[in-house]
């Protein structure tokens, strides 16, 4: 499995752009006028992801930027992650019939945008300039940890998909737990691509 993973696994700035766009795809799905078992399965999903999400960055993508990079936003990212997990903690204290739980989530929604864009205009391409050589190696090592990750989360996951819209739930199935479906499809077909194109082939057969 190990060496499956290596080979087929994001390079990992390509695994962060797409968790981004996932978790903004689901952002602007969320209706206030949902129904609230639809509003709390959409919102806990994303919540879930945003988790797994920092703490790759936190334990892996992170540590080697900081290890070549001295940037502003290395220094404020984990505040960051920490304020958004504090609004996590209060959706999930909430009930989507509460007054401020709409609230709540529209302020998650603009500091997390806030965060994506500062990290995909400074960091990533920084990362791809001082780190191409590792960004496959980190890519492994995130998608590994992911992985682990979300085993013990999967029945969170089957209940919040439960009660969210059927084609939210299959869009989030395929983009937001990050990677279980995508790197299923990749272990299933290794299709040659090449870097400049978003993928990465050659000897080692990896893709980005």
């Amino acid at each position: 499995m190990n060496a499956l993973i290596e080979r087929v696994a994001p390079y990992a700035t390509h695994m962060i752009r797409t968790d981004h766009a996932h978790v903004l795809a689901a952002f602007h799905q969320y209706q206030t006028d949902s129904a609230p078992r639809v509003k709390k399965g959409l919102v806990n999903t994303v919540c879930l992801a945003l988790e797994v999400h920092a703490q790759l960055e936190e334990e892996i993508f992170y540590p080697a930027m900081r290890a070549v990079s001295d940037s502003d936003f290395l220094r404020k990212a984990v505040p960051e992650h920490n304020e958004m997990r504090r609004l996590i903690t209060q959706l999930r204290n909430m009930e989507p019939t509460d007054a401020g739980y709409d609230g709540t989530f529209m302020e998650l929604m603009r500091d997390v945008m806030h965060h994506v864009a500062d990290e995909e205009t400074t960091v990533l391409p920084e990362a791809e300039r001082l780190m191409r050589d590792r960004l496959g190696e980190l890519g492994a090592k995130m998608t590994r940890r992911r992985l682990e990750l979300m085993a013990p989360r999967s029945g969170a996951m089957a209940t919040n998909m439960a009660r969210s819209l059927p084609a939210t739930s299959i869009a989030l199935a395929a983009g937001l737990v990050a990677g279980g479906v995508l790197l299923g499809n990749r272990l299933l077909s290794s299709r040659p691509h090449r870097f400049g194109s978003g993928t990465r082939t050659g000897a080692s057969g990896r893709w980005l």
